[in-house]
């Protein structure tokens, strides 16, 4: 499922950013949005983080949102070398980000199919650090959707 969602051009490997909004900013920059409906998937997101961050520990973030402007499910993956302060709840710094961004109606539910496994995936990366070390974006893709199969 992680897989069908990604390809090489939302899988950031090397994070610019060094805050919280500018890490959702480059994230969502993956998507190619028309400026107007960036905005307003980067004001949900705001708005979902003010809620409770979704910093969910051991080094790893999923923020995720609906909006009305946004047509169809998107995810982008980043990672953060040096990590980045996201409020997590364990206080650490995150390496990597699942960004999910979904409209409100979803048929086929795949914003919580999906958010379900990223959560999957999640608990087997925060017992690993080798994800730090895979450089190309293919790569990557390659590694979760395994990690994605293994029960």
């Amino acid at each position: 499922m992680l897989e069908k969602l990604l390809d090489k051009d939302r899988v950031i490997l090397d994070l610019k950013s060094k805050n919280k909004d500018d890490v959702l900013k480059e994230l969502l920059a993956a998507l190619k949005l028309p400026e107007d409906k960036e905005k307003l998937v980067y004001e949900a997101l705001k708005k979902r983080e003010s809620i409770g961050s979704t910093g969910i520990g051991k080094g790893i973030a999923i923020p995720h949102t609906r909006s009305l402007v946004l047509d169809r499910v998107y995810l982008v993956v980043g990672r953060s070398k040096e990590g980045v302060d996201f409020d997590a709840l364990d206080g650490k710094p995150v390496h990597l980000f699942f960004l999910l961004c979904a409209p409100p109606q979803d048929p086929g539910t795949t914003y919580l199919l999906t958010l379900g496994k990223i959560a999957h995936v999640a608990r087997k990366l925060s017992k690993r650090e080798d994800y730090m070390d895979i450089e190309d974006p293919g790569e990557f893709i390659k590694y979760l959707a395994k990690l994605e199969e293994e029960e």
